[in-house]
């Protein structure tokens, strides 16, 4: 029983998951990647086999060796989930860093460029201005004999 309602979890995160990441908002898409990367954790731990009051393995435990439960996929998953939350954090950084150059996180907008252009002609908030290097004046910077 417990394998179906796992089966079912997993199948309404890839939807919700798939769901995100279509829109054009690009802070759902990263929901939705997160969203759909946790679902790969669920079905990790489902197909590595879901045993209720599963022995835990230990050298010289006397216990019957089908009712072990499998350390080695409990350590990916948690690997994979910490892994996880330090992508979305820097996914959601850089997100936030785009909204600030282009005052949009809409990917249409951002796609055509024109996000964050002020009518007057001025730069998007944020942009960095490229100033030309100053050139020397005549005579500065030139060996002298002195």
């Amino acid at each position: 029983m417990t394998e179906y309602v796992l089966a079912v979890v997993l199948g309404l995160l890839v939807a919700l998951g798939t769901f995100l990441v279509l829109r054009r908002d690009v802070v759902r898409v990263v929901w939705g990647v997160t969203i759909l990367s946790q679902s790969a954790n669920v079905y990790l731990v489902t197909m590595g086999g879901v045993s209720v009051g599963g022995a835990i393995p230990i050298v010289g435990a006397t216990t019957d060796p089908a009712t072990v439960t499998d350390p080695l996929v409990q350590a990916l998953v948690l690997t994979a989930i910490v892994i996880g939350f330090g992508t979305t954090a820097f996914a959601l950084v850089l997100t936030y860093r785009v909204y600030e150059e282009h005052g949009t996180v809409d990917l249409e907008e951002l796609g055509r460029g024109d996000s964050g252009a002020d009518p007057t002609g001025e730069a998007p908030r944020g942009m960095l201005e490229e100033t030309a290097p100053e050139e020397p004046s005549p005579g500065e910077g030139v060996g002298t004999d002195d």
